[in-house]
């Protein structure tokens, strides 16, 4: 009888406003705040990336230009004078090439490294090291430091050439061999970066199906063919990301090697956008460049996602 009164008052405390009101005012503040704290970070972040991509959005509909302090909107006229310009086209023929050429070449590069290096011992672990140092300096140094390598007069890489007969090899002064100069710096600072990569998944792989192969009798090119390669596939994946988003947005590397010449050689996205906006004072009409890239590496990095989800859910059997 008890028990059955006290579930009463209990059930008619729950039902009364007052009560309730009570309770709630006897929580601290934090604990209540507590919801909020917790998503704050997060919404911040949105605000942060959300204000200057609509901002941008807004000026590429506007004439808007450092050498006025007036501006009006134009509409689509920025973006139908881009689509219409040689430069666009041009500037996207540069960045696919440069990203095609530089992702490809790194990746091939990295899985061969993590695969050489992916057994343990005192050799390996020194050459680990010793690959790694590229990943530590900076782009732009790093385009400083091959300037003085290939160097016509006192270029140790120029030197090397000449004992094979090769002299003053033009590089990143000619229209031909800039596009592999650049290449050549992005390929020795980031194939470390795909080849840690490589290595860490290398290294996750279960062993039990390996030992089975080698029982079976199974060759090296059996084995990476039908075991590493699939299983290996997520981690294939994250490193294309990676590298083909930031290779298709290069612009360090470029800018100090040639500023995108000779002419107009290695004018992608990214330093067309950048020579609008600033070198010819007009930001209205250099957003839409940006804004291009983005979308295009919007599109990639989401059908790359979608891969390395359907990879993953593979190499674990599902």
């Amino acid at each position: 009888m008890g028990t059955s009164v006290k579930i009463e008052k209990r059930t008619e405390d729950q039902n009364n406003p007052k009560k309730i009101k009570q309770e709630e005012n006897k929580i601290p503040f934090l604990v209540k705040a507590r919801p909020y704290l917790i998503i704050l970070p997060a919404l911040l972040l949105t605000i942060g990336i959300l204000y200057p991509f609509a901002t941008a959005i807004y000026y590429s509909l506007t004439n808007f230009s450092f050498r006025s302090v007036d501006y009006k909107f134009i509409g689509l006229k920025n973006w139908i004078t881009m689509f219409k310009s040689r430069d666009f086209w041009h500037a996207c023929l540069v960045t696919a090439q440069y990203a095609i050429l530089t992702t490809g070449t790194e990746m091939v590069a990295g899985l061969g490294l993590a695969l050489l290096l992916v057994r343990e011992s005192r050799f390996t672990k020194a050459l680990r090291i010793i690959l790694i140092f590229p990943l530590m300096i900076a782009p732009v140094i790093a385009t400083l430091i091959w300037q003085l390598m290939i160097n016509n007069s006192v270029g140790i890489v120029e030197k090397f050439l000449n004992i094979f007969g090769v002299f003053n090899f033009p590089w990143g002064s000619s229209a031909k061999t800039a596009m592999l100069t650049a290449g050549m710096i992005d390929f020795w600072v980031y194939t470390p970066f795909v080849m840690l990569l490589m290595l860490a998944g290398l290294q996750s792989l279960p062993k039990s199906p390996y030992e089975s192969v080698k029982i079976d009798g199974g060759s090296p090119w059996f084995t990476f063919k039908t075991l590493t390669l699939p299983l290996l596939k997520p981690f294939i994946y994250i490193a294309l990301l990676f590298r083909l988003m930031a290779s298709m947005q290069e612009y360090g590397i470029i800018f100090a090697l040639t500023k995108g010449g000779p002419g107009d050689t290695l004018m992608n996205l990214s330093l067309t956008g950048y020579n609008t906006g600033f070198a010819f004072s007009n930001l209205g009409k250099a957003v839409p460049y940006l804004l291009v890239l983005w979308a295009v590496i919007y599109f990639i990095s989401q059908k790359l996602i979608g891969a390395w989800l359907k990879g993953q859910q593979n190499a674990q059997g599902n």
